[in-house]
This record gives C-alpha cells, structure tokens and sequence, in this order.
C-alpha cells in the first residue's frame, strides 16, 4: 500500500469495481468517462501502465484493457476490510459512550411520563429491528478454520469459527468474500432464497460449505434474541382508579411490572404492530397480556434510524385521558428522538 499515491488508489478501485461489475477488460477511456476523476485517458493510461508494473493489474492480451491481478483484489478486500473494522470499532465505541447516558435519559423519560399521566409508564431501550446483510468478512485463522463476520443493519455482528475440511488459500479465501458479498450485502432473510443459495453454492464449487457456514451465521444473526431491557415507573398509581384497586387486580398488575417478561412480550407485540404512525392504542381485551384486559395501554415507537428502535408505553383505565396520554408520549417521544440522535 505505501507503493500507491491517492491517484493510483482511486484508479485501481476504479478498474476493479468495473470489471467487477462487467467481466470485461477495463480500459483508461472506460476509467475516464465513467468515473469522477476528472483526469485525461492519457494521465489514466500512464498510471495504469505503473499499476500493471507493480503488479496489481494485468493485460490478459495485447491491446486489451487490463483487469485486476491477485494483488490486487488482495489490495481492494484489505482497504474494505480496513474501512469496515473502523466502521464498527467507531459503532462500538460510540455505543459504550452512549449507554451510560442512554439508561439515565430512559429512568427520566419512564418517571416523567409517570408524573404526568399519573398512569404507570414503561420503555424498552432501542434494540435492532432490522434484518438486513451490510457486509460479510471471511479472514483466515490457520490451515484448519476461517473466521466469518457477519454485520447487519444497525451494526450488529455475529461472528462464527468454521472449520474447514482443507486448507483455503488467500485467492480462494478471496473469492468467497467477493462472492458473499457480491451476493448477499443489502439483502434481507426474504431475499435469500432457495435459487440464489444454489447458485452461490455452485459457485463456491468445493467450498459450498463454507457458503452454508455463512447463510447459517446470517440467519442465526437476524435470529438473535437479545435481551431487551425494560424501564418501569408509577406501578402503584393504579391504585388510584377503583375499577383496577381491587386485591386481585393489583396484584396481578404489580407482579407483571415486576416479572417484566410480559412488558417485553406487549412492548415487542406493539413494536410490530406498529403501521407507521407511531401511536398504537389497545383496548381492554385487544392488550397482547392478559392482566392487562382491565386497562387501556397506549405505546408510541422512536427511532434512531438503520432499524435501532424501542418502545414507550402508557398503561391505565380504560376511563384514561387518551388526548393527554397521547400528547405526552408524542412530545417525549420527539425529545428522545432528538437526545439520542444528538448524543455523539
């Protein structure tokens, strides 16, 4: 990489991502009309020519454009490669930063919405609603397995030791990475179907079962059960409506906040009900918990963008103020758009 200046950089990228997209030779008036280098075919000619002498691209026949040597698509993967770890190291970072402060704006949202209201309140804290593939990385540990890294929508990485059954050589361990990604980046559970797995898998040849290694790492990731976690406040204003006060009410009421394996399943329940516009609101019996067929529960969904969402519930009488209720999760809900969209 040091024997490379940004120009020569920018070309091979170019005559690489060209012939990954067309199969045929690239030429340096192809590199000029197509690309935003805004440099003469005779500048593109003349550093394509110290690219072919340093070896990372060939003239396959005389005449011909050239297309991209072993190294250098091994250039290519290294900077993507390079250019993804950063990515979700900065993810990862910004995330650690975040939670602290995340958990704390939470606790206020919930016992906000609490006072409010005086109705009881709960949040789950954003979590990945998305299923969708961002990149795949296979990387080779030694002779005997390969470390494939699957990232999807909203950043959320799932790693898997293969074993291999013989050795892979870095033009193969190459290969499969362009063909993996070539195939898969972008595209959700319902898109991997039966007729593009058999062609990748033809593809791969002897390697198919790397192929079937990876598909399973991607669903076992979209798969993932998480651990939600769930922020509660006003449980005891219950008591103060009648109709809910009585002894076996309130106490089926209480050892739901308590247990939070219900909230989870109510606010997992309107998260998917959710059509768009935000507000969900069920009624005595069309609440997702059964201990809740008394109430009235009202959620509202924020996002923080690439399918990081959560949930903010409101659970009282079915006598509630629906127009308050509704006021103060819309504004809350904004505000914490804002604060956690914001917080760098």
């Amino acid at each position: 990489m040091e024997e490379l200046d940004e120009r020569k950089v920018k070309i091979l990228n170019a005559v690489i991502q060209t012939y990954l997209d067309t199969g045929e030779p690239v030429g340096s008036r192809t590199i000029s009309k197509n690309s935003d280098l805004n440099l003469s075919s005779a500048t593109i000619r003349n550093e394509m020519s110290d690219l072919e002498e340093l070896g990372y691209i060939i003239q396959p026949h005389t005449s011909a454009g050239r297309i991209p040597s072993d190294k250098g698509y091994r250039f290519y993967v290294d900077q993507l490669i390079e250019q993804k770890d950063a990515e979700v190291e900065e993810f990862k970072e910004l995330m650690l930063e975040k939670t602290e402060k995340m958990e704390k704006v939470l606790r206020q949202v919930v016992k906000t919405l609490a006072v409010n209201t005086q109705y009881a309140s709960i949040i789950s804290a954003p979590a990945i609603r998305s299923n969708r593939v961002k990149f795949v990385q296979l990387s080779a540990v030694d002779e005997d397995h390969v470390l494939s890294v699957v990232v999807m929508d909203g950043n959320l990485v799932k790693n898997k030791m293969i074993e291999l059954a013989e050795p892979l050589d870095n033009e193969e361990l190459l290969k499969l990475n362009m063909l993996l990604n070539t195939n898969l980046n972008g595209l959700t559970v319902d898109d991997i179907n039966l007729a593009l797995i058999t062609r990748m898998k033809g593809q791969a040849g002897e390697f198919e079962g790397i192929i079937e290694e990876v598909l399973a790492t991607v669903a076992d990731t979209i798969e993932q059960d998480e651990e939600l976690k769930i922020y509660t406040s006003g449980a005891t204003n219950i008591f103060k409506y009648p109709e809910l006060a009585d002894s076996r009410r309130a106490s089926e009421f209480i050892s739901t906040f308590e247990e939070k394996d219900a909230l989870k399943e109510l606010l997992s329940g309107a998260s998917e009900d959710d059509t768009g516009t935000g507000i969900q609101v069920y009624i005595g019996d069309e609440s997702h918990i059964q201990t809740m067929k008394d109430c009235s529960v009202v959620t509202a969904t924020y996002e923080l963008g690439e399918g990081v969402r959560g949930t903010i519930g409101i659970i009282g009488p079915k006598r509630m103020d629906y127009k308050n209720v509704m006021s103060n999760l819309n504004h809350l809900r904004r505000e914490l758009d804002k604060v956690l969209r914001t917080e760098k």
